[in-house]
């Protein structure tokens, strides 16, 4: 059984109350370690522990500070095959999947942010009044980074490089249920040469430590990823004291296939869209909405292209389908399914619980790729987020149904439009009430681009340029020059 503590001024800390969580392997449904119960005096010792690390970090010229995450990531790059392991025993994704995605974007976070900040610019802007304005950029200060359980170390990474390229101290508090590649990453960073009490680890419940982390008065900056619902509650936490947050949270996202669509790309891409990491990442294309003349085409295609992938083992390099993260989400989507048979969905590929792949996995949690038809536009089925290997698709009429359809929901994370109109792709993505649109394609990410949502996908936006400026704060000084 491995044990899992906390990582406080860059030692391995014993929670305050003595207590330890099971964590399980989601193939298996067996308990493979014990993460660290934290509370809030455990919350409290990290964020003093950041907070004295603050004068100095900060001070440290951009060269160094840049130094060391290139450390970092050449220490990602040196562990990829153990941290694709420790990522898929955890969460029970594919190690394919772990291996191609999670761990190369996780380097490539601290690589880019690393760079980045040897080429940040101030403005400079003289007035007719004869005086010089400039803009300096200062650290926030302490930054709480809390990553979600879908993308573990990829979403940490992609909070916690940038905090540190801006010169913050950061509390890290990964999801309880996924705490091993966080443990992973405080070892390389100790190892390339991380001060001591800059990057703080936190593990516990988030009703046990987020209202002492996200509330604390010496915490300038939160960045979450995860649900609406613990988004608006870091929110109500922050509000008292002003604090920045940059919160992408829930989304249930269109796919629009025009009926002018390259149907091969269109199929391969919303089979992707709908299902990777067995649905369970924020920005899947969990309704498929299809031109009327394109729809029968499109659903054969897609129906037989669903019912080949293959559900596995995620050790076993041929998986396509791993298990559900938790036996409580693993409920909750069969639950879900539940609902829409009785919302009046037909079944066209899977519909419940997938059968055990090999005897290793006889009490995994494991669902089939499930297609839902039928459904009416406003039901629950199609306005909440169900974060599973479950899709559903309905025939629109026209570019207006289209947007009116696909922009009818609370949310606003992102969209995906298939069409070779160039014109239209350029129209339909201007009226997308998202924060992201990828066109014949999903998932593309540059690092050097806003990403984020609106309405209840979240607020602000992280990556690039938008990452460097939340962790800091912009100083303008004014000075006459006669």
């Amino acid at each position: 059984m491995i044990t899992i503590r906390h990582v406080v001024e860059g030692r391995l800390v014993e929670p305050a109350g003595g207590d330890y969580l099971d964590v399980f392997e989601p193939a298996t449904g067996k308990a493979y370690a014990q993460v660290a119960a934290g509370n809030e005096q455990d919350a409290l010792h990290a964020v003093e522990s950041a907070k004295r690390a603050f004068p100095s970090w900060s001070a440290t010229p951009a060269a160094e500070r840049s130094r060391l995450l290139l450390a970092i990531a050449d220490g990602i790059a040196a562990s990829r095959e153990e941290l694709a392991r420790a990522e898929s025993v955890d969460t029970g994704k594919p190690i394919a999947l772990a291996r191609a995605v999670d761990i190369p974007r996780s380097e490539a976070n601290f690589r880019f942010f690393a760079t980045a900040i040897l080429h940040a610019q101030s403005e400079l802007h003289a007035t007719d009044l004869d005086v010089l304005n400039y803009t300096l950029r200062r650290p926030a200060g302490v930054a709480v980074c809390i990553a979600p359980w879908n993308l573990p170390l990829y979403l940490l990474t992609w909070k916690v490089a940038p905090a540190l390229a801006a010169g913050c101290t950061v509390v890290a508090k990964p999801s309880e249920i996924t705490p091993w590649t966080a443990s992973h990453l405080a070892r390389i960073a100790e190892a390339a040469g991380l001060p001591a009490g800059v990057l703080n680890v936190l593990y516990g419940t988030g009703a046990a430590v987020g209202p002492s982390l996200t509330g604390h008065p010496d915490v300038a900056a939160i960045s979450f990823t995860g649900s609406t619902a613990t988004g608006r509650a870091i929110a109500g936490h922050a509000a008292p004291r002003l604090k920045k947050l940059a919160l992408e949270l829930g989304g249930k996202n269109a796919n629009i296939v025009f009926a002018d669509a390259d149907l091969d790309a269109a199929v391969a891409g919303s089979v992707r869209a709908a299902f990777t990491n067995q649905g369970q990442v924020c920005h899947c294309g969990s309704r498929i909405l299809v031109e009327r003349s394109l729809y029968d085409r499109f659903v054969e295609r897609f129906v037989n292209a669903a019912k080949a992938l293959r559900v596995g083992d995620p050790l076993d390099e041929r998986t396509e389908q791993g298990a559900l993260v938790s036996r409580a989400h693993y409920d909750k989507v069969l639950g879900c399914l539940s609902l829409a048979h009785d919302e009046g969905a037909t079944v066209l590929a899977g519909g419940g619980a997938a059968p055990a792949p090999n005897a290793r996995c006889r009490d995994g949690w494991f669902v089939e790729p499930t297609i839902l038809v039928d459904l009416p536009h406003g039901c629950r089925t199609n306005q909440e987020e169900i974060f599973g290997p479950v899709v559903t698709v309905a025939p629109f009429d026209g570019e207006e149904s289209a947007v009116a359809i696909a922009n009818g929901t609370p949310y606003g994370l992102s969209s995906v439009l298939w069409t070779r109109d160039l014109a239209r792709a350029h129209r339909v993505a201007a009226r997308m009430d998202t924060g992201v649109v990828w066109v014949n394609s999903w998932m593309h990410r540059d690092l050097r681009v806003p990403f984020g949502g609106i309405k209840a996908s979240g607020v602000g936006r992280e990556g690039g340029t938008e990452a460097l400026h939340f962790f800091s704060e912009p100083k303008t000084v004014a000075i006459p020059v006669r």
